[in-house]
């Protein structure tokens, strides 16, 4: 389907102090659930090759309660020639959010699409190496995953000191789809400003809210779909005028398309809506993570 009119919101005003929460996980996963009632994770060949040729493997980014986590980080095959366009001795990195799926094949490809535009790309894992094949299965992961917010929140975090520390990024964004959406924003809601830009495709905004709001810092990238069923184009909107209203710098785009319209391995996939939100999303990473 072809994408509607974008609304762009950009505003830089002086930020307020504050904290806040998000939503109930559990009802979350089963709004979700409902949307990808029938649908699988199988990746398919609408998914797109990287730019240029890159790397990928699994690494292991941090420890939680003794175990460790591992992700998967995609680089550039030819670092120094990227590096040159960067003018810089490291490339900016970004942390990558799974669906609710987990950190299948198609989520491995997109980072490594990423990584094909001049960064490195850690996706982490949130569902300690489980990968769901079903929705129920699904709903069943995100649910569990859920009860300790803080806990996914810190695995997030995590990934980026990894991409500080590790691989010495001079800044770093956070980017994520569906489930990935959603953990983006809550991310942002306990950490105001340790990222340099934040994209959410189609994410549960709610977190985001009330004193939460005031301290945001980082500019945001918002992709929603007018006939989103799993999270309503009301509460997007909604998330929008938030934004507005306290003067955050908001990129705010819809969609005539549903829920997870980016995801090639899905039956929600829309080429023409996934190509122009894949477009801004580039764009906006080269404008706030080139020097």
């Amino acid at each position: 389907m072809r994408a509607t009119a974008s609304v762009l919101v950009v505003c830089m005003l002086p930020l307020l102090a504050g904290c806040g929460s998000g939503s109930d996980g559990g009802s979350e996963a089963e709004r979700m659930a409902e949307k990808h009632e029938g649908d699988t994770p199988t990746a398919t060949e609408a998914a797109q090759a990287p730019e240029i040729p890159v790397e990928g493997r699994t690494v292991t980014y941090t420890q939680q309660n003794g175990t460790d986590q591992t992700g998967y980080l995609a680089v550039p095959a030819n670092e120094d020639s990227v590096r040159s366009a960067h003018e810089g001795d490291a490339l900016p990195g970004i942390v990558v959010i799974h669906e609710w799926w987990g950190l299948n094949d198609n989520v491995r490809a997109a980072t490594r699409r990423l990584a094909g535009e001049g960064y490195r790309a850690l996706a982490v894992d949130l569902y300690g190496n489980a990968v769901a094949e079903t929705p129920d299965s699904a709903q069943a992961l995100m649910g569990r995953a859920m009860r300790d917010a803080s806990r996914l929140v810190e695995n997030v975090l995590d990934g980026r000191a990894y991409l500080t520390s590790e691989t010495g990024a001079p800044r770093t964004a956070l980017l994520g789809w569906c489930f990935g959406g959603g953990m983006t924003y809550r991310t942002l809601a306990n950490d105001a400003s340790g990222f340099d830009a934040a994209v959410a495709y189609y994410g549960t905004p709610e977190p985001l809210s009330g004193t939460a709001l005031q301290e945001l810092e980082t500019p945001i990238l918002a992709h929603f779909g007018t006939e989103d069923q799993a999270v309503s184009i009301d509460a997007a909107r909604g998330f929008r005028d938030r934004m507005e209203d306290t003067g955050k710098s908001l990129s705010y785009h819809e969609y005539d398309a549903g829920h997870a319209f980016a995801n090639p391995s899905g039956e929600s996939y829309q080429p023409a809506a996934a190509g122009q939100a894949w477009t801004r999303t580039t764009d906006f990473l080269r404008t706030h993570l080139s020097p």
